[in-house]
């Protein structure tokens, strides 16, 4: 894709995006913008799930995905890594809690499945 298309795309995106806010207020509606910490949260809810700690809203079963749990504390890991010396000290705290805590709650599965 040229470079002008990408502008293109990025203009008519945030136009849309303007509109929407624009829409909701005028309906008094909510309009829910993403943040790093909704967006941390809702990796560290992903791996609760696959760590069978959470049901899961899809099945309403507790199910474990192990892989799955791994490989979402990674990329918590590598946010952390990519992210430092760049965030608020409050999403610095969460994403240094959260990782804690879901790698405690990997090891302890593990531990249980022996």
């Amino acid at each position: 894709m040229s470079e002008e298309n990408r502008k293109k795309v990025d203009e008519e995106w945030k136009a849309q995006v303007e509109k929407e806010k624009r829409e909701a207020k005028a309906k008094n509606e909510s309009y829910h913008e993403p943040t790093f910490t909704i967006f941390l949260s809702s990796i560290s809810m992903q791996a609760m799930i696959a760590l069978g700690k959470l049901e899961n809203p899809v099945t309403k079963k507790l199910e474990k995905n192990m892989e799955q749990a791994r490989f979402l504390i990674d990329t918590l890991s590598i946010l952390k890594e990519k992210t430092k010396g760049n965030l608020t000290s409050e999403e610095e705290k969460l994403l240094e809690e959260s990782l804690f805590n879901l790698r405690l709650m990997y090891v302890q599965t593990k531990e249980e499945e022996k």
